[in-house]
């Protein structure tokens, strides 16, 4: 079993990933420009991750309004997770923990080792590169969207 997540204050691991459209996303680079959301999901395509994803997308606006930029991380590759945003019309950006298999998740503190994905964790990462607000839940359990938009607006 995973551990239980990075603690607020603690600062955010850094990472480089390939996303469903073909780039590469670099954390340290995010940042500078606006505070980072992190939503980590089991496997693109389950019914909880389809529901989250598609509870998720009319609150985007106002996260960016709010200065945030968001992404989706599971271990899936870059292929499958295209296919997925594809056919569940997610404009979040997906990225791709596949290789070395979940290793941000790892360094999260989200991944489930025995069973090779991650946990439901969200991780609000400010300017500086420190988690602002957290929140880890088991696969099953769907995260309610409006605690993003909460916890965003506690960023100074």
């Amino acid at each position: 079993m995973a551990s239980l997540g990075l603690s607020v204050g603690s600062m955010a691991p850094e990472f480089r990933l390939p996303d469903h459209r073909g780039g590469k996303v670099q954390l340290s680079l995010l940042r500078e420009k606006q505070a980072v959301l992190l939503v980590f999901f089991p496997f693109a395509f389950t019914e909880v991750c389809s529901s989250e994803f598609a509870a998720l997308e009319p609150h985007l606006g106002a996260l960016h309004e709010q200065g945030v930029q968001v992404f989706g991380i599971s271990c899936d590759s870059p292929y499958a997770l295209a296919e997925f945003a594809l056919r569940k019309s997610i404009s979040i950006d997906l990225l791709s923990d596949f290789w070395p298999h979940g290793e941000v998740s790892r360094q999260y503190g989200v991944l489930l080792e025995d069973k090779g994905f991650a946990m439901r964790g969200s991780f609000l990462i400010d300017r500086r590169g420190q988690i602002a607000w957290t929140q880890i839940n088991g696969p099953a359990e769907e995260r309610d969207p409006r605690g993003y938009e909460d916890a965003a607006a506690t960023l100074a």
